[in-house]
């Protein structure tokens, strides 16, 4: 498989930079950036969330597990994870697991970890389990320039 087309596009409609990295394929983010010798706190996580209106989807560092009651009080709803058959559906076109952090060019509101904002770079999955995006700080801020920033993780 290669980087889900929807992303791919979406990237290259903003002229937005990215290097692609062949790895191992793994089950997780963490592990991605374990075989890939990439700093996990640079590696984004996404978690897709949802309640009975709409989806969200939040993005952490690999290393970091997600503070629903956070994410909870910074929005005013209670979400839940996504079951993973729902979660194929959503991102059709992306491997089970593999989710990228830019919710954007699917329509998903996204909220980003303020600690993954603060990295020099990103490294990041790319809808395809043997395949990661690494993108200047920049060029992910911009991505996600319309994302919620906030501390919504808590260090492992």
């Amino acid at each position: 498989m290669a980087i889900a087309i929807t992303l791919k596009e979406y990237l290259q409609n903003h002229a937005l930079d990215y290097e692609e990295i062949d790895h191992l394929p793994t089950d997780s983010a963490l592990m991605s950036s374990e075989v890939a010798h990439i700093p996990g706190d640079q590696m984004a996580k996404s978690v897709l969330l949802g309640d009975d209106e709409r989806y969200l989807l939040a993005v952490i560092p690999a290393t970091y597990r997600l503070r629903l009651d956070e994410v909870a009080r910074l929005t005013g709803r209670k979400f839940t994870l996504i079951p993973e058959d729902e979660l194929k559906e959503t991102f059709s076109d992306c491997e089970a697991g593999a989710v990228p952090p830019i919710g954007m060019p699917y329509g998903i509101d996204t909220l980003v970890d303020s600690n993954l904002m603060s990295q020099s770079d990103i490294y990041c999955e790319s809808g395809d389990h043997g395949k990661l995006l690494h993108m200047q700080a920049s060029a992910f801020r911009k991505a996600e320039e319309e994302a919620f920033v906030a501390e919504i993780g808590r260090h492992l």
